[in-house]
């Protein structure tokens, strides 16, 4: 994305100290037999705190992200900067026309054609009558629905309902657009558009308030980034750094807690593994564990990409060897190895061990893996005639890989890019 600095440019959305909260009933009244049974029985109630002193500005021009897990306040945040809930406390201040993404067709009769519901829902969203007749055609052209326009809603499929929606809600002249998750809708070709649409906004410098989980779609898109936990800002700042740290708390890193590793199935597989584990048993893989470049063990099995890394292995020999190696693979879910590492090519020689004695093999490594969950498989073995096997760790670690720029590859290298215009001239000679 072209960086432009917006710090220059005049305000478009200002959020002052906003605090919404709402009241839950402890104990919901459903019929009216309870009612008038219980007539003075008082209403109990919680209080749910959505959003707790948010304060933020977004500048004209400006794409912003918002990214939280699921029960942040992102979307509460968004319906209070729309109008649909009135705040509690502070204040939101905007200039200009507001569009907002949130609930597409919201408002659609499905006993109706296209064209009356086009109409409605586009007067509905700031359009005059005339405007929105007038941008009927285009509307559907858009949504590619020209042979269904005289066919009731009801009888439309959530797909072209929703691509109606969305084509009605583009046509608005608005000045700032609320979206939440509704960047792509309908099949492939469709979410193309959607994406050719919202980049057009966006070099256009359309103001653009934006609600996702997804962390690329922020690095690519976003000129700043906030991130909600629990109703609170946690970060506020430029899309990378948000991203990461979304990341990390989705994935506890900072708290300790480690990540779910095993299903209750795949535990029990991993203790039948565990006892019936290949190899001559004269060594026994003990645990395995994953150390930062610094040498800290990482206390969440959870790492970003970009990282150096090694993982560790310790090991107790159950009777004598000589020259024991260890080697390293990562698979990914489906099993395909990732990395091979083996302290073969570096060491040949690796002493003796007596029964009882310890050692610790390492392998470092650059994380390019690409995000996903691993599971490294260790073998420990010694030169004879031939390798020999003295015991198989598997199944019983795995680690997930965390990023926010995932290219689809199963590994994330890194790269960079250029490209350099040709003139008219040029271009024909290389033709």
């Amino acid at each position: 994305m072209e960086e432009r600095d917006l710090r220059g440019a005049p305000l478009a959305l200002r959020a002052d100290s906003v605090t919404k909260s709402f009241r839950i009933p402890e104990e919901a009244t459903h019929t009216l037999k309870e009612r008038a049974l219980h007539p003075l029985r008082a209403a109990r109630y919680r209080l749910l705190t959505a959003l707790r002193d948010v304060s933020f500005e977004v500048r004209q021009g400006e794409f912003f992200g918002i990214v939280g897990r699921n029960g942040s306040g992102k979307s509460t945040l968004l319906k209070c900067m729309a109008g649909i809930y009135a705040i509690d406390h502070g204040q939101i201040w905007r200039r200009g026309r507001l569009s907002t993404f949130i609930e597409l067709g919201v408002g659609f009769n499905p006993d109706l054609p296209a064209r009356d519901n086009v109409i409605m829902n586009g007067i509905m969203l700031g359009l005059s009558p005339r405007e929105a007749r007038a941008r009927y055609e285009r509307i559907i052209e858009f949504a590619e629905l020209e042979e269904f326009q005289d066919l009731k809603l009801k009888n439309y499929s959530s797909g072209m309902h929703v691509r109606l929606a969305f084509s009605v809600a583009i046509q608005v002249d608005a000045d700032i657009l609320l979206i939440d998750e509704v960047l792509a809708v309908g099949d492939a070709s469709f979410q193309q558009k959607c994406f050719d649409v919202f980049n057009d906004m966006r070099d256009a410098h359309r103001t653009i308030v934006f609600v996702t989980h997804d962390m690329s779609a922020v690095n690519r898109f976003c000129h700043r980034a906030l991130l909600l936990e629990h109703g609170e800002i946690v970060e506020l700042g430029q899309p990378e750094a948000v991203a990461d740290r979304y990341l990390e708390l989705n994935f506890e890193r900072e708290t300790g807690v480690p990540v779910p590793d095993l299903t209750p199935i795949a535990a029990e597989l991993a203790a039948q593994r565990a006892a019936d584990r290949p190899g001559a048993g004269s060594a026994r893989v003990l645990e395995a564990w994953l150390e930062d470049d610094r040498g800290a063990r990482l206390p969440a099995a959870a790492i970003r990409q970009g990282e150096p890394l090694a993982l560790k292995t310790l090991v107790r020999f159950e009777r004598a060897v000589d020259d024991p190696a260890a080697t390293l693979v990562v698979e990914n879910d489906e099993h395909n190895a990732m990395l091979v590492v083996t302290t073969l090519v570096e060491h040949e020689r690796t002493g003796h061990f007596e029964p009882g004695d310890h050692c610790v093999f390492a392998f470092w490594f650059e994380n390019v893996l690409a995000p996903g969950r691993y599971h490294p498989v260790i073998t420990v073995s010694r030169r004879g005639g031939e390798l020999d096997l003295l015991d198989r760790y598997q199944h019983q670690y795995s680690f997930v890989v965390t990023g926010s720029r995932a290219t689809g590859g199963l590994v994330d290298v890194p790269f960079r890019t250029s490209y350099y215009p040709l003139p008219a001239a040029a271009s024909t000679v290389a033709r």
